[in-house]
């Protein structure tokens, strides 16, 4: 098949993105697929007539456009099909404040929140209590994401947000093991326990950096918070309507009852991505993978 990669864009995760679409593009070569490349960055008007030229196409952004479904909705113009979500779930899923209410009305269990879409006045201060996290509404990939003890890293974290030009997110901080649990398809994968060698928390250079974290796949938990787990990231991805694949985000706290933080709708598939891992302790190989996203990319969509 002729594939179109699409990859890079203007969010402050292109780099992340341009990695992962090069361990992409080698697997479909070795499957016997041709590429061809799109970065909207560069070439954005030609987006649909390349489509137009192609049997599927495999999105690899992060951010804004991608996640936000722009791509998805230009795709489905063109009549090409395409891994993954859909425009309405993608839109929802990367407005965590929109999809933390999807959830909570779903009866998932999630952090309390507060959003902030412009900053706030001098004399604000949150509702929720310290420690609290602040992070971009839109963002991803643990950028402009920030756990702050008091009104001062509060102060720091929203000004360095919001000069971003994004919203702003904040969440209580819940104290547990961060595990991840990925969905292909109609089924849940196996989750991962992480554990970040350095930091509290999964930040960006735990996640991207060799070595960053331990990332222990399957999550050595017990059966039962292994299979609730795997049911409510189940549940999170047909709330918000996605199709193809997700990987939802959870705190397991001391008592047992997963807090669910985020649901992603375009993975990372770099080396040290997640959701290849989990597809490996079942079997998938990368190639796998990819080939198995194209074909229920090729579905009819609901």
């Amino acid at each position: 098949m002729r594939i179109l990669l699409i990859a890079g864009g203007w969010s402050n995760e292109r780099e992340v993105s341009l990695s992962g679409a090069a361990n992409i593009a080698k697997a479909l070569v070795e499957r016997g697929h041709s590429v061809i490349p799109c970065d909207p960055a560069l070439e954005f008007d030609a987006l649909l007539e390349k489509a137009a030229g192609c049997d599927a196409a495999f999105i690899n952004l992060h951010g804004a456009p991608g996640e936000d479904g722009l791509i998805q909705a230009l795709l489905d113009q063109a009549g090409c099909p395409y891994q993954g979500a859909g425009p309405a779930a993608s839109l929802l899923a990367l407005h965590k404040a929109a999809a933390k209410q999807l959830f909570r009305r779903a009866g998932l269990l999630t952090p309390d929140w507060e959003f902030l879409p412009t900053p706030p006045p001098a004399d604000w201060r949150p509702a929720l209590p310290y420690p609290l996290f602040a992070k971009a509404d839109t963002g991803g990939s643990s950028l402009a994401l920030a756990r702050v003890e008091n009104d001062q890293g509060l102060h720091d974290a929203l000004r360095d947000i919001f000069a971003t030009g994004k919203a702003v997110l904040l969440e209580t901080a819940v104290n547990g093991l961060e595990v991840t649990c990925g969905v292909l398809g109609e089924e849940a994968l196996p989750p991962i326990l992480i554990q970040p060698l350095e930091g509290g928390y999964f930040d960006y250079n735990s996640k991207y950096r060799p070595g960053g974290a331990w990332e222990l796949c399957p999550a050595p938990l017990p059966d039962a918070i292994t299979r609730r787990l795997m049911a409510l990231a189940l549940k999170a991805h047909k709330v918000l309507g996605i199709e193809g694949y997700s990987r939802a985000d959870f705190i397991v706290p001391e008592d047992g009852h997963p807090s669910l933080l985020e649901i992603n709708t375009l993975p990372g598939m770099t080396a040290t991505s997640l959701i290849p891992q989990e597809a490996a302790a079942v079997g998938l190989g990368f190639g796998e993978l990819i080939e198995r996203l194209l074909e229920l990319g090729k579905r009819p969509r609901r």
